[in-house]
Formats: structure tokens, sequence, C-alpha cells
């Protein structure tokens, strides 16, 4: 049955939905090794069930906010930005959500913080209770970040003296002011682009996975993102150097984000300026940046060989897939090539991933912004590794610059999906678990076939 929708009510449910989160992520989050030890019990089945209820709640609530931006009076900016400030609240405060890797980065500032090589060491060198956090797979694995976000961590690891709860809350602290600079950017490339600033918000700010996955899972990708909106805002402006070394700072915290570099020259460029000089000037400062980020964090240029850190062994990724499929047969024919048919395929995957790069930039360079984003999206499509919090890169400079609704509604489809894809604790998987994902799935449906309803009913209220 359809039902009044207004944005006061969308604010409540969504509300609700990260709240359940917050309460089930208590026993079923991705908390101290400690706590997962204890024997399973009627409380983490509970919590699993909130979860997954609550993620079904935040992604009807978005869905129903979203008919509200279509609308003829959609809510302005600034109400959108307080809708995300009150969904955000509950999550703030509730454990790791969805994957351990935030442990991870508490270890590896640590291990700056004591001078041990993070690049050429795994926490498991740290030892102690803070490396026991970090999942088995990445003990002894050297971190894939730049030395920016690891100045970070450092900092915050000798503020904190390595107290866990402390960490915890900073690291969420430091990811919730990426999504602040990434709500801060979208209206104005939206604006830039030609889209609507409200919608863009929607789709770019609160989608239910900057929710899930930068505010609750404390990813670093939000920092990322957040520098690269506000250097592609400055770039805008009058500021293309400061928009270099912004963009710059953001490839030192994940090395994708180097890709705005080449918007930072079209809107140069598109600014008046000689192409040649935009490179130059562009380059330079990307070098001075990094060299200055580099010396300041006192970690090396260990990063750069860090950028094919390895991946696991099951990743759900295209080439990875592929790669495993090819190997099964390569095995079963008894061939001896089986063991290359993995980086085989993830050459391939580098490879299309250049070309399908340079086809967007040479069809879509009056629109950089839109451009950037579906040359972030392809990389996390074909890359080596894929993360669903992976999918935020393109999306949410896509939702700036989408050129029409249906882009738009592609995206979030993609984003219903892929919100219900992770296990609250980011752990392996059992049939309990399953047989809980399959019912919150069931669920999902249930209640986005009410929200499409909803959506299709006359609206009987608003409040901007």
């Amino acid at each position: 049955m359809a039902f009044p929708v207004d944005l006061r009510r969308c604010q409540v449910l969504g509300l609700a939905g990260t709240a359940f989160l917050a309460l089930g992520g208590e026993t079923a989050g991705a908390l101290p090794v400690q706590e997962l030890l204890a024997p399973a019990n009627v409380r983490a089945a509970l919590g699993l069930v909130g979860v997954y209820f609550g993620v079904v709640i935040l992604i009807a609530a978005w869905v129903l906010l979203g008919r509200l931006v279509r609308g003829a009076e959609p809510p302005s900016p600034r109400s959108l930005l307080l809708v995300l400030a009150t969904w955000s609240a509950p999550l703030l405060i509730a454990p790791p959500l969805f994957s351990r890797d935030v442990y991870s980065y508490l270890a590896q500032g640590a291990m700056v913080d004591a001078h041990i090589d993070v690049y050429a060491n795994g926490p498991a060198q740290l030892g102690g209770p803070l490396a026991d956090e970090v999942a088995p797979l990445w003990q002894h694995t050297g971190a894939p970040y730049g030395p920016v976000f690891l100045a970070v961590a450092s900092h915050l690891s000798d503020l904190t003296r390595g107290q866990l709860p402390a960490g915890l809350v900073g690291m969420r602290l430091v990811a919730l002011l990426g999504v602040a600079l990434m709500a801060a950017a979208l209206p104005r490339l939206a604006r830039h682009s030609g889209a609507d600033p409200a919608a863009a918000l929607w789709l770019g700010a609160l989608n239910p996975l900057v929710l899930l996955h930068l505010v609750a899972g404390a990813h670093n990708d939000a920092i990322m993102l957040g520098l690269l909106g506000v250097g592609l805002v400055a770039a805008l402006g009058r500021w293309p150097v400061l928009g270099a070394v912004l963009v710059t700072l953001a490839a030192l915290v994940k090395a994708p984000a180097a890709l705005g570099l080449a918007a930072v020259v079209v809107l140069q460029v598109r600014a008046g300026r000689h192409p040649a000089r935009a490179v130059l000037t562009t380059g330079a400062a990307a070098a001075a940046t990094t060299v200055a980020a580099t010396a300041l964090a006192g970690t090396g240029y260990g990063w750069i060989g860090a950028l094919d850190t390895p991946v696991s062994a099951h990743n759900w990724a295209l080439t990875s897939l592929l790669g495993r499929a090819t190997g099964a047969l390569l095995e079963h024919l008894g061939s001896d090539l089986a063991p290359l048919a993995l980086p085989v395929w993830h050459v391939l995957g580098l490879a299309v991933t250049v070309l399908v790069i340079a086809a967007i930039w040479w069809r879509l360079r009056p629109r950089p912004v839109y451009a950037l984003g579906l040359s972030l999206a392809t990389v996390a499509a074909f890359g080596p590794a894929i993360r669903p919090w992976y999918a935020l890169w393109g999306l949410f400079l896509i939702a700036a610059a989408a050129p029409t609704t249906s882009v738009r509604h592609r995206v979030a489809a993609v984003t219903g999906v892929l919100a219900l894809a992770t296990l609250p604790s980011g752990g392996p998987v059992d049939t309990g678990q399953l047989v809980l994902a399959v019912s919150g799935g069931v669920l999902a449906v249930v209640v986005l076939w009410q929200a499409h309803q909803a959506a299709q009913a006359p609206v009987l209220g608003h409040t901007a």
C-alpha cells in the first residue's frame, strides 16, 4: 500500500535504519578479536538480523528521498545535508561494520610511529594486541596506501597512544571529514556540469554505500574522494595549482585519484590556458606535492612498489574470476600454463582499462568531471580487486555530472545491489549467515517494492 512521503518521514526512516545498523553491529559487526572469539549466541544472531534489517530500511528511505528530489519542489541542498548528518549520527558510535580494514589502518599508523617500514613489512612485524586485530590475510602484507594517509594514521596513533577505542573513533572522524568534503564539493561540481545539486547530493553523498562503508566502515576512500572533490572545485575557479595539489594529496591516499590530474588539465584548457602550459603547471605542482608529502611523512617511496599489493585469492573482481576459471580449465586439461592464467587476465584487465579510459576522454573531453567519474568506475570494474566501496570512486563524480536521469537510475540500482553484497563482519561466510543474507534480500525486495508503489502515488506532504 502506498504511503505519504515527505522529507521528515524519509529522515526518520533512514535514522531508524542506521540505528538498527548500530545496534546490530554491537554483536555482528567487525568486533575486536576477543569479542569475535566469544561463543555464538542468540544475541549475535539477532544482531545480524538487525544489521540486515537496518540496511533494507536505509535503502528504502534513500529511494523515497530520491522521489522527493525528483519532485516539483525538491529539498534544498541544506536540507539534504541535515538528512545526511541525521542518518550518520548513530553510525559514529557503532563498531566497525562490513570490514576489518580500519584495524589495518591503525596498525599501519602505529608501525610508522614505531619507525617500521610499513611497505616492506605487514602488521605482524608490529606485534601486540593492535596487530592481532588485523585480518589474517593482511598480517604479512605491506601497506598499499600513500604517504599522506599513513602520516594521518601515524599522527592518530601518537595522539591515541595505541588505544583501540580511541583509535577507532579517530579513524571514523577522519572518514567523516572526507564525507563532509565530498558533500561540500558535490553541489559546485553539479552546477558546473549542468546537473541538479540536490540530485547530486542524493546520489553522491546520501548514497547507502557512503553511509555503510565510508562512515560505518571508516574506509580511507572517504578522505581520498573528499580531497579529490575539493581539488576539482578549486580547479574550476582561479586556483588550478591548488586544485592540482589537492588532487595529488588524494592520490597519495589511494592511487586511483591520480586520474583527477587529467581533469585539472582539461579544466585549465577550457578556461583559456594553453594546453602545454596547463600540463606543465599541473605536472610541476603534482611532483612538488609528492616530494614534499613523502618527505614530511617519512615513509619513503615504497608506496610506488606497493601499488601491486596482492589481492585475496577469492576476490570477486571480473578479471580474477576469469583468471581462476581459466586456470581451473587449464589445470583440468593438464596444461603447465595454469599458474599463468590469473596474471595474464590481470594484465588484460589493465590493458582494457587503459583503452576504455582513452576512449572516454576522447569522447567526453568537454565534460571532464563526468569523464573522470567514468574512468574511475572503469578502474574499479576491470581492476584485480573489487569491493563494494570501490564503486564510490566513480559514483561520486557520476552523481555530480550525470547527463540524464536514466544514468542516475542505473547507478542507483547498482547501489541497491552492492549495499546488500557484504556481510556485517566482513569475515568468512557460514551457512547461518547465508540464510540470514537471503532473508535480508527477500525483505529488501518487499520493502523496495513498497517504496516503488509509494513513488507512483501523489505526494501528500512535503517539508523543505
